[in-house]
């Protein structure tokens, strides 16, 4: 093994889409793991193979098409996860099972009601029937960092003498500061003595995760977890874009350790997670939030343009910023078309293809500019889509500021054309009431965001919106520049994820 080398293990499509609205079906995960190898993370914890009929159908496609990455899916210490776990990767090349049981006494009184004996039967009985489906298995001690050391160095030997590649010693609940990880990981370390990989997975509970992880890299640890924007439970998890630039930009500290990450891919990755899952990075997000190479400040101003590394310690570039995104108009052909979006990661079919030029010579017709970031927004919510039970044809809408608004709605369903009306407080108001009484399935608004894609007044209108229809939350996403049109493709959007996963079950 190359002791220089920092294995970036992503769970982007694992712990980060636990984060609240941040679910995503089968296409869309598709679409990140591609994204995902072109960025060249070595292995992609796709999901919890046990966890859902859709999440095991998400492990097993990616597990088709990886050709680079290792293919992981988390699995409790339960031989039913571990099976699940273990046939939904079996069409990788590259194939990895990722088990845990928690170690921390809290844990095992008051969740397990284990007995730390029991708990350690349990972790190699767990390694061992993993290793039957594939070589690479890595066993987590959740919780590590409120267990006690003496248990877990017991708990790690036992699975490392039952198969275990990969240890992995988790901040599951974001408690620890940089000095307390160093001096833990440097010793589980030295204990664990090249036996196996020393791998960490730090929370943001307390805005130290980045921080912990590159501390415990410093300390030995050979592989990180963390995800694309930070993403993730509660507070999120260590951002992969921090801890990759922060080792290539500070060699003067880390070297000779190294990731194998690509690093202009990082800027497109953030930018295709955030487009799907439809929450934003805080404008002052280190490496990809939108104020993170702006400069407002005169004295930033004169200096970058003297000399950009008087402020600018990365170059926008290096990230696959492009500063110029200015790239095809109306006259465009579609080559240039289809060339573009290759390099914006999408590599559509010949029929998805022609839809998108179709879509963007109509858009291209209505705005003066057309962005990289509008091509974006355009291919992720109007051509990789859930299928179109319901397809939104028609709008026609007025608004009052001193009564009722109204709209009238026109949708296609099972081949059937039906059309109504409503009013509403607000055209946002009625444009649903409309499409619930004409979907005959009612939905109730959890949440309603409206981002412009790109700049000008003539910008697209992203709009995301979170609907519960029968007790289950979904995510919709619509793109119009009228920004009413695309709340209710938002709303059709959440409205068909509803009723392709209601069929699924």
């Amino acid at each position: 093994m190359n002791n220089d080398k920092i294995i970036i293990f992503d769970t982007t499509l694992r712990d980060g889409e636990q984060s609240p609205g941040a679910s995503m079906n089968t296409e869309e995960k598709i679409r990140i793991a591609r994204q995902l190898e072109r960025l060249n993370v070595d292995v992609m914890e796709v999901g919890f193979a046990a966890a859902s009929r859709g999440d095991f159908d998400a492990i097993h496609q990616i597990a088709k098409q990886a050709s680079n990455a290792s293919i992981c899916s988390l699995a409790r210490a339960v031989d039913g996860d571990i099976k699940a776990a273990g046939e939904a990767i079996a069409p990788a090349k590259n194939r990895r099972i990722h088990t845990f049981i928690a170690t921390s006494p809290i844990h095992m009184e008051f969740k397990l009601k284990m007995s730390p004996d029991e708990v350690i039967r349990r972790a190699v009985r767990a390694v061992e029937y993993a290793k039957t489906f594939c070589d690479d298995v890595e066993f987590s001690c959740e919780d590590a960092c409120r267990s006690e050391m003496s248990f877990l160095k017991e708990i790690c030997d036992a699975a490392i003498n039952a198969g275990a590649k990969t240890i992995n010693i988790p901040d599951t609940v974001g408690y620890l500061y940089p000095e307390e990880i160093t001096a833990r990981i440097g010793e589980m370390v030295k204990f664990i003595n090249g036996r196996a990989v020393v791998s960490v997975h730090n929370h943001n509970d307390l805005g130290l995760a980045t921080a912990n992880s590159l501390a415990a890299i410093k300390a030995g640890a050979r592989q990180v977890e963390c995800t694309l924007n930070g993403i993730g439970e509660r507070a999120g998890n260590a951002a992969l874009e921090e801890i990759v630039m922060a080792i290539k930009t500070r060699s003067d500290v880390f070297a000779p350790l190294y990731t194998d990450i690509v690093y202009k891919e990082i800027y497109p990755s953030s930018r295709l997670l955030a487009g799907i899952i439809g929450i934003e990075p805080q404008p002052n997000k280190a490496i990809v939030g939108k104020n993170a190479f702006a400069h407002e400040s005169g004295i930033h101003q004169d200096g970058v343009l003297k000399h950009k590394e008087t402020y600018e310690i990365i170059s926008a570039e290096s990230i696959g910023l492009d500063k110029n995104s200015l790239i095809l108009g109306k006259h465009s052909g579609r080559h240039a078309f289809k060339d573009k979006l290759v390099s914006l990661g999408f590599e559509l079919e010949d029929s998805a293809l022609n839809e998108a030029f179709e879509k963007f010579k109509a858009l291209a017709d209505k705005k003066k500019e057309v962005f990289d970031d509008d091509l974006r927004a355009l291919v992720t919510s109007e051509i990789i889509k859930i299928p179109e039970v319901f397809e939104f044809l028609t709008l026609t809408q007025s608004s009052c500021n001193k009564g009722l608004s109204s709209a009238a709605i026109t949708l296609r369903h099972a081949d059937e054309i039906k059309s109504d009306a409503a009013l509403g407080n607000g055209t946002a108001d009625a444009i649903f009431k409309v499409i619930d009484r004409l979907s005959g399935i009612n939905g109730v608004l959890k949440d309603y965001k409206v981002n412009a894609v790109s700049q000008g007044k003539d910008a697209l209108a992203n709009v995301v919106v979170k609907v519960e229809f029968n007790g289950k939350t979904v995510i919709g996403h619509g793109l119009d520049i009228d920004t009413m049109t695309a709340s209710a493709k938002a709303y059709v959007g959440a409205l068909n994820s509803y009723v392709k996963i209601s069929a699924t079950k």
